[in-house]
């Protein structure tokens, strides 16, 4: 296999992580960003406070999103070995 060959399959799996991630993270990133907030208004400065919810989205958010990231890294796979002649030899 030739180093281009390694390059395009690194970058495709690396694209089809962040497609997969990117959701949840940027969930978090919202919901930790609105309980800062909620924080400096109200002077609560708990650790549990900012800690539970954030929890609670992101195991929301990988329940709801489980069919669509399933059915994304199935197409991956599949893909991947319907041309794995590419990358043998």
């Amino acid at each position: 296999m030739s180093t281009e060959g390694i390059i395009a399959l690194i970058r495709l799996t690396l694209e089809v992580a962040v497609w997969v991630a990117a959701p949840v993270l940027i969930l978090a990133s919202v919901v930790s960003l609105l309980i800062s907030i909620g924080q400096v208004l109200t002077s609560i400065q708990d650790a549990t406070i900012s800690t539970v919810p954030k929890l609670m989205a992101v195991a929301l958010a990988t329940f709801v999103l489980m069919p669509w990231t399933f059915r994304k890294l199935i197409g991956f796979t599949i893909n991947l070995f319907q041309d794995f002649h590419k990358y043998v030899g």
